[in-house]
C-alpha cells in the first residue's frame, strides 16, 4: 500500500498521469533560455503597463515630451539644473535616469512611452495576422479540394468591380478590406448558385479548385519584399500608429496560414473527425471547434516570434521616419534621434538599441522554448 510520504510531488509525476498542459509547463521550466525569455518578457510587461499609466493623458506623472533646453544632453542618472529649469518640469525621479536628448526630454519617459508603443504594435499586428492566417489557413486546409466553377470565378470578378465603382470616393484604405469582403461574397454566392439543381451544370465545368487558390495567394504574398511593401503602404496612408499595425498584420497572414492548412491536411482524415462528422456537424465547426484548436500548437510559436518580427518591424520603420508621429516617442524614433548624437550623447542609441535588441531575444528564446515543448519528438525526457 501506497502512503502519502511515497506519493510522486510536482515533476515527479511520470509522463502518462501528466496532462497536456502540464507536460509543456515541465518542459518549459526544464528549458533554462525560455525561463530567462519568459522573466525578462514579464519585466517589459511591466515597463509598458507603468509606461500606459505614467505616459498617457494631459498632465502625465512621466512626460516624454516637455522640453528643458537649460538640461540637452545631461548624461544618465544626472540632477537636472533646478535654477534653469521650473520646479514642475524637473523629473519625478529627481534625477534623469537616462538623461536627456537634445531638447532637454527625459529619455526614460520616452523610453516608457516607447515600451507601451511597442508591446501594443506586437500583439495587436500578430493578432490581425493570427486571424487571417487562421480563418484562410482553416479553409484551404478543410476545402481545398473543393472546386471553383465558372459563376464562383463570376462572383469574385463583379462584385470588387462593382465594389470599386460604387465606392471610388472612399479612401483605399478603407476600401482594400471593403474590396476583399465583396470578393468573398462573389466567391461564397457563385458556389451557392452552383449548387442550385437549375445550374447543375456549372458544376461539370470546374476552373480551378480553393488549394491553387491559396497556393497562388501565397506566392504573390511571398514574391514582394514584405518590409519595402509595408513601407510603400505606410508612405501612401496618414500617419497613425494604427496604420502601421493593420498593414503589418495584413502582410504577416502567410505563415500562420500555411501553419494551420498543413496541420488541417493532416487532422482531417482523423477519427475524431469521422466521428464529429457521423454524429451530423457541419463543415463550419468540424473546422473552427474540431480542426483549428487542434491546430494551434505550431501557430502559437510562430505568434510568439511574430510579435518580435512587428517590433522591429515598427522600430526600422519609425527610424526611416515613417512609423510612429511625433511627439509620440518609439524607441526607433529614439534612435533615429541619438544617431546623430553619437559621439556626443552615445546613451541615445545604446538605450533603445539594448532595449529593442534585449526584448526581441526575449521573445525569440521564449518562441524556440514554446516550440520544443509544444513538439513530443523534441520534448525532453
Amino acid at each position: 500500500m501506497t502512503t502519502w510520504t511515497e506519493m510522486p510531488q510536482g515533476d515527479e509525476f511520470p509522463e502518462e498521469i501528466l496532462t497536456p498542459w502540464q507536460r509543456i509547463g515541465r518542459s518549459l521550466r526544464q528549458d533554462r533560455f525560455a525561463m530567462w525569455g519568459a522573466v525578462v518578457l514579464i519585466f517589459f510587461f511591466a515597463l509598458a503597463i507603468a509606461g500606459w499609466w505614467g505616459t498617457s493623458g494631459d498632465d502625465p506623472y512621466f512626460s516624454p515630451s516637455t522640453v528643458r533646453l537649460p538640461d540637452r544632453f545631461k548624461a544618465p542618472m544626472a540632477k537636472p539644473n533646478l535654477d534653469a529649469v521650473a520646479s514642475e518640469d524637473a523629473p519625478p525621479l529627481g534625477i534623469y535616469l537616462f538623461g536627456t536628448d537634445e531638447l532637454g526630454r527625459d529619455v526614460f519617459a520616452r523610453m516608457l512611452e516607447g515600451s507601451k508603443i511597442a508591446m501594443l504594435v506586437g500583439f495587436v499586428a500578430v493578432g490581425i495576422s493570427m486571424l487571417l492566417g487562421v480563418f484562410l489557413g482553416g479553409i484551404a486546409g478543410f476545402h481545398g479540394n473543393r472546386h471553383i466553377g465558372p459563376a464562383s470565378l463570376l462572383g469574385a470578378i463583379l462584385f470588387p468591380v462593382a465594389g470599386g465603382f460604387l465606392f471610388s470616393e472612399i479612401s483605399w484604405w478603407v476600401l482594400f478590406p471593403l474590396e476583399g469582403a465583396l470578393l468573398f461574397v462573389g466567391v461564397i454566392l457563385g458556389m451557392w448558385a452552383e449548387s442550385l439543381p437549375a445550374f447543375g451544370f456549372l458544376r461539370r465545368h470546374p476552373i480551378v479548385n480553393v488549394d491553387t487558390i491559396f497556393i497562388v495567394l501565397v506566392d504573390v504574398q511571398l514574391s514582394f519584399p514584405t518590409f519595402f511593401l509595408i513601407l510603400t503602404a505606410i508612405a501612401v496612408l496618414p500617419p497613425s500608429i494604427w496604420n502601421i499595425m493593420i498593414v503589418i498584420g495584413i502582410t504577416g497572414w502567410v505563415g500562420p496560414a500555411r501553419f494551420v492548412r498543413a496541420e488541417i491536411l493532416s487532422l482531417r482524415e482523423r477519427a475524431f473527425i469521422e466521428a464529429a462528422r457521423a454524429i451530423g456537424a457541419k463543415d463550419m465547426r468540424l473546422i473552427f471547434f474540431h480542426l483549428v484548436p487542434n491546430s494551434l500548437a505550431p501557430v502559437l510559436v510562430s505568434a510568439t516570434i511574430g510579435i518580435a518580427g512587428a517590433i522591429l518591424t515598427e522600430a526600422g520603420l519609425s527610424f526611416l521616419g515613417f512609423g510612429v508621429p511625433p511627439p509620440d516617442a518609439s524607441w526607433g524614433n529614439i534612435l533615429s534621434d541619438g544617431r546623430k548624437f553619437l559621439f556626443d550623447a552615445p546613451w541615445l542609441m545604446f538605450i533603445p538599441g539594448f532595449a529593442i535588441l534585449i526584448l526581441v531575444l526575449a521573445f525569440n528564446l521564449f518562441g524556440e522554448g514554446l516550440r520544443d515543448a509544444l513538439n513530443p519528438r523534441t520534448r525532453p525526457e
